[in-house]
């Protein structure tokens, strides 16, 4: 992330803390960015350490410099129909869309499946897809008959993170798949001793979807370019420009 902002000629500030820094000196660092004029964007990464309350933490980032999107009313403006535009965006909800669009993929009317439904991409992507008109249905680890709801699905995202989970057997001859899915698995063929694959059988899936992402190489570089989008979006507002919105307008 801070390759590709200095790759963009963004300025940067890393704080680097240790782990047993204590939620007073870290909301005090905090605070630091919030008060400072030269910072449009705020990245808190994660996970913290066990001791520090992230929710807490998280809260106190300033709505117009949350690079994650992930404030109370940044959501709450996301879910809304009409009314104020969030003024940053989920990354990787984001970068699905985004490579929804630029692949020209149709999405209104749509019946799109997501699986998973946590506050970082199954909820903020599934509103998304709504707000564009699909037919939006969120599965999870209590939905009875999954693959009934993926049979029928013509867009699948998926971030259930659950390696190689979904079989190209389940998936409607000609659908679009987008893996959020990043999980590592043991491979003595590798240096690493493992590899990264998605929450699909990439493999099998290949011979069914009509696109699928990669993994890696999907998702991931479309997350931090949308990072960065949200970066520009937040300074631009910081001296009243217009944003540049995420979905493109239907003529």
């Amino acid at each position: 992330k801070k390759k590709a902002a200095e790759e963009v000629g963004f300025h940067t500030v890393d704080i680097v803390l240790p782990e047993t820094v204590s939620q007073e000196e870290l909301l005090s660092e905090l605070e630091k960015l919030n008060s400072d004029p030269k910072v449009h964007s705020i990245l808190v990464q994660l996970p913290l350490p066990d001791h520090i309350d992230s929710p807490l933490v998280l809260s106190k980032i300033r709505v117009d410099k949350d690079a994650d999107g992930f404030s109370a009313e940044n959501v709450g403006n996301l879910c809304m129909k009409g009314g104020f535009p969030p003024l940053a965006v989920p990354c990787t909800p984001a970068g699905c869309v985004e490579l929804l669009q630029r692949s020209n993929v149709e999405v209104a009317g749509k019946n799109v499946v997501v699986l998973g439904r946590s506050n970082i991409v199954g909820m903020p992507v599934s509103q998304i897809l709504q707000s564009m008109d699909a037919t939006v249905t969120v599965c999870h680890s209590r939905t009875r008959d999954m693959l009934s709801y993926l049979r029928n699905a013509d867009i699948v995202i998926a971030a259930l993170g659950k390696p190689e989970y979904v079989r190209g057997e389940w998936l409607k001859p000609g659908c679009v798949v987008i893996d959020v899915g990043i999980n590592a698995v043991d491979d003595a063929t590798k240096k690493a001793g493992y590899r990264l694959v998605g929450d699909v059988n990439f493999a099998e899936a290949q011979g069914v979807a009509s696109q699928i992402t990669p993994v890696p190489g999907g998702v991931g570089p479309m997350t931090i370019a949308m990072l960065l989008k949200n970066t520009l979006n937040l300074a631009r507002h910081s001296i009243h420009l217009q944003r540049i919105p995420l979905r493109r307008q239907v003529s």
